[in-house]
């Protein structure tokens, strides 16, 4: 009765896996003997690692990744401008702590976006918190932010984010507004906060592209001089994968 109690006790305490595995060590077999600190820890385990589930499945939900990427999932081909050493030094996300930016660049389909998932996703497994957004999206949010008053507050959000993804950069030709608008986004993560940047432009290129020699500037020193690039390289994979799907 008294168990019972306890068990009912945690449930009521939101511990649900400590009472599952109480449950489960008082259904042990009489031979399994175990000290009370390993039976203490084990209850204790049990509760932490749910717990931290629980929290890293509510950071990948808020980072709105799309797609579920891993960097174990990535194809380390050195033809692909990518080697399973890079990777290596990129899971352990010290980029990310030490407030650093990623670039990545290529070709439509190269996998760039599926890269700055898995970088993403990374980082919200070492309890940071992410944001993945299209940059076409993103200076539509700001126009309206702007136009409904609310946006400070939307630069704020964005910069108390740990990692933001910032895809298809220079897609399209900036507007002036979109392109003092990026800067501000950049300005307030400066030395704050990691950025990745997937862009089909090679970084060379982007200070024409973005045809406001002040404002490139303004970008291009707060984006690149701390910045690991990445050159993804070779056929598309989206093509590649529809080709494997064709032959079975």
């Amino acid at each position: 009765m008294l168990i019972e109690e306890t068990i009912q006790k945690l449930l009521d305490m939101k511990m649900p896996s400590m009472a599952q595995a109480m449950r489960e060590l008082l259904q042990s077999a009489p031979s399994n003997q175990m000290s009370f600190e390993d039976k203490l820890g084990l209850l204790v385990d049990r509760e932490w690692t749910e717990r931290d589930n629980r929290r890293v499945a509510r950071r990948l939900k808020e980072a709105r990744l799309g797609a579920a990427a891993s960097l174990e999932a990535i194809d380390c081909d050195p033809v692909r401008g990518l080697d399973k050493a890079l990777v290596r030094q990129l899971m352990n996300c010290q980029w990310a702590k030490q407030k650093q930016n990623v670039i990545v660049t290529g070709a439509t389909g190269t996998g760039k976006s599926f890269l700055a998932s898995a970088l993403a996703e990374a980082a919200c497994r070492q309890g940071m918190r992410a944001l993945f957004v299209r940059v076409p999206r993103l200076v539509e949010e700001l126009a309206v932010a702007r136009v409904a008053g609310s946006y400070a507050s939307a630069l704020s959000k964005l910069a108390r984010v740990d990692v933001v993804v910032l895809d298809d950069f220079l897609l399209t030709p900036m507007t002036e507004a979109e392109r003092r608008d990026l800067l501000e986004v950049l300005e307030d993560r400066y030395s704050r906060a990691a950025t990745i940047i997937t862009s089909q432009m090679p970084t060379k290129t982007w200070h024409d592209a973005l045809n406001d020699p002040t404002i490139a500037d303004a970008i291009c020193d707060r984006v690149l001089h701390n910045a690991h690039v990445i050159q993804l390289q070779g056929p598309s994979m989206r093509q590649k994968k529809g080709l494997k799907s064709a032959k079975h």
